[in-house]
């Protein structure tokens, strides 16, 4: 449905201050081209990909060998190679540009709170990679670490970029086997893992799983275990190679910072996919792309200029941690918090941005879903003067939660629903601060990417459903998969769907404004009758009404045909009569369409949900149909699995 007005519009007085209407009169500049709005902007971008980037990065101001290529074999998807002469360093960039002031604020919970200034974040940089070297950590090795979101991993992170070495990470609530699962692929030389972490006020003691987790990595050198909850010392003393992080870092006093050049395509990450139907994709990430492709999301979508208080609510095992650690780059303080979003309740975040002044919230759709519900109101309740812009991601934002932000949470702000991934470790498509805000749509595709969305047969189309996708090579397309040699894997995962072409995974819309919808993923799409359906449509209408705390809905094959079954998590005190099922109907049929309406409706007491907060769709539908989950260790909650499994409504 179109609405009839946007539901935000900048001031010209705001877009005027805007990094991304400075970039626009740059490259104005440079070409004689008039580029007054966005959408010639963009189509710039994409048209003249060696101007762009190479603007980029200088107006951002990379530290580095530029060399004098920007782009070769530009028409290979994959094979491209952004900046093939350039070298330079991920955590110079983060840390050589002489900011002053607050560079990280920690809270864990209302345990802890930590504050370092730039000069102390650098000490402490200096110290680490100090011990790295020590330890024979070089260029291309792997550090791998089971951390909250903390002072430590932070740095840890700074110190083995400075090296050139590869760093990973994982939240510290996964189970053995999921850790196992992600870093017994890349066989790192050095394990960083606290003693334990903080949630819903309680203490999470982490000594047993690191004991059995460095038991079964051969690889690892040594194991540091940072102090968290006071026992590090005593952990490290079970383990065999083990050592307190403070004890380890006594003989290394602040130096300067260490910083190796290396190759733009240099790997720098390594993220995991969620690996619900398989052991997790090992995807490497260079470090000329991400932080090409972070300065320009923070500093021209996002709107980051130095001073400015950044925060986005992750774990260490979501990339939305590595974006966020890359606006060091951009001169911001990051804000960090570690724990529970609802401890001691939901106003824990929103207290944390009154009081430190937060300039840019970044949370996911079901926090704020959660918010709404709640019945909680920060827009009466808090000063949130200083915040220009709410960011959401993790799951499509649904149009009731985009009224509720302006509604519940502040008038004033530029709402930037986001979309891209792991795969890419930025977004296909996100906030453009100069653009009006519509109900239930992000904006646009990022500059420089030439998203589209295309129907089965390769062609484009706007205002109806069809597969995301990217026809031009972008920075920060992943330097491949981790043991992969011969990139088969790479190219089965994004580019067998259409040749040449990335192929996201995600089942969206191009809007009459300019903007996408993101309808869920491809492999979740629903197919009754042969007609593909994205779940979010159903969920946006299920999860507006007071009875339903939220919904998972799944195709089932049945009957030599697929039908729709819905699961619902009701609110307390409610129960799936009649009565609740025709309602649940008329409503669907009502705000998406007829196809929608589901065949069977069944109320369960959880459903599952990756460690970022997912719903995992596809994990239902393999239990639904008798199929093993091939990783239980990637859910948060992987019992409520087992609420799924042989449900006699579903044998009708």
């Amino acid at each position: 449905m179109v609405t009839e007005s946007p539901l935000w519009t900048p001031s010209s007085a705001r877009i005027s201050r805007l990094p991304l209407t400075a970039i626009a009169e740059a490259a104005g500049q440079r070409t004689g081209l008039a580029l007054a709005s966005y959408d010639a902007l963009h189509d710039w971008s994409i048209g003249e990909p060696e101007a762009f980037w190479d603007l980029v990065w200088d107006f951002c101001g990379v530290i580095g060998d530029k060399g004098g290529t920007v782009l070769a074999d530009g028409d290979r998807m994959p094979g491209a190679a952004f900046f093939p002469e350039a070298s330079l360093n991920y955590a110079e960039n983060l840390l050589g540009r002489g900011f002053e002031g607050e560079a990280i604020v920690f809270r864990g919970e209302d345990k802890v709170e930590r504050r370092l200034n730039w000069a102390e974040l650098q000490a402490l940089v200096s110290r680490l990679q100090q011990l790295l070297v020590s330890l024979g950590v070089r260029a291309g090795d792997r550090v791998a670490a089971m951390m909250p979101n903390m002072v430590e991993t932070v740095a840890a992170m700074l110190a083995t970029a400075a090296c050139g070495a590869v760093w990973s990470s994982c939240s510290p609530d996964f189970g053995v086997q999921g850790v196992l699962d992600r870093f017994g692929q890349i066989e790192p030389t050095v394990f960083i893992a606290a003693d334990g972490y903080w949630y819903n006020g309680k203490p999470i003691d982490l000594s047993d799983k690191l004991a059995a987790v460095a038991a079964r990595l051969p690889s690892v050198k040594k194991v540091l275990v940072v102090d968290y909850l006071g026992a590090a010392r005593g952990v490290a003393a079970r383990i065999a190679g083990a050592e307190a992080l403070d004890d380890a870092l006594k003989p290394f006093a602040p130096a300067k910072v260490m910083f190796e050049r290396l190759p733009f395509s240099h790997p720098l990450f390594i993220l995991f996919s969620s690996g619900t139907t398989g052991i997790p994709k090992c995807i490497v990430h260079s470090a000329g792309g991400t932080l090409l492709q972070h300065l320009k999301e923070h500093r021209l979508h996002a709107g980051v200029v130095e001073g400015d208080r950044f925060f986005y609510f992750t774990t260490c095992g979501w990339m939305m941690w590595n974006w966020l650690v890359t606006g060091l780059a951009s001169g911001a303080t990051l804000l960090l918090y570690d724990g529970s979003p609802f401890h001691p309740d939901g106003n824990v975040l929103f207290d944390y941005a009154e009081a430190e002044r937060m300039t840019h919230f970044g949370t996911s759709a079901k926090f704020i879903d959660s918010v709404r519900k709640a019945g909680l109101r920060p827009i009466d309740s808090h000063d949130l003067s200083s915040v220009r812009t709410i960011s959401s991601t993790g799951s499509p934002l649904s149009p009731q939660d985009f009224r509720f932000v302006h509604d519940g949470i502040k008038r004033d702000v530029h709402l930037a629903s986001i979309s891209g991934g792991t795969d890419i470790v930025s977004c296909f498509v996100l906030g453009v601060p100069s653009q009006p805000v519509w109900e239930g749509e992000i904006q646009g595709a990022g500059l420089g990417m030439a998203v589209d969305v295309w129907d089965d047969a390769g062609r484009p189309v706007c205002r109806e459903k069809g597969e995301l996708v990217c026809t031009r090579p972008f920075p920060s397309m992943p330097v491949g998969f981790w043991n992969d040699a011969d990139g088969a894997r790479y190219r089965a995962a994004y580019f067998e769907r259409f040749a040449n072409v990335w192929c996201h995974g995600d089942f969206a819309e191009r809007t009459a404004h300019g903007g996408i919808i993101i309808h869920g993923r491809s492999d979740a799409t629903l197919n009754p009758g042969g007609v593909r359906i994205g779940t979010a449509e159903i969920y946006n209408q299920v999860e507006q009404m007071p009875e339903i705390t939220e919904a998972l809905a799944i195709s089932q094959e049945f009957d030599d045909d697929v039908r729709v079954v819905l699961f619902v998590r009701l609110a307390e005190g409610v129960m799936l009569d009649e009565m609740l099922e025709k309602t649940i109907r008329a409503r669907i049929r009502s705000g998406a369409s007829p196809r929608h309406v589901p065949a069977r409706i069944v109320a369960v007491a959880d459903i599952p949900r990756t460690k970022s907060g997912k719903i995992t769709e596809l994990a239902v539908r393999d239990i639904v149909h008798g199929r093993a989950v091939k990783n239980r260790e990637a859910l948060a909650n992987p019992e409520a699995l087992d609420l799924f499994r042989d449900i006699p409504a579903l044998m009708e």
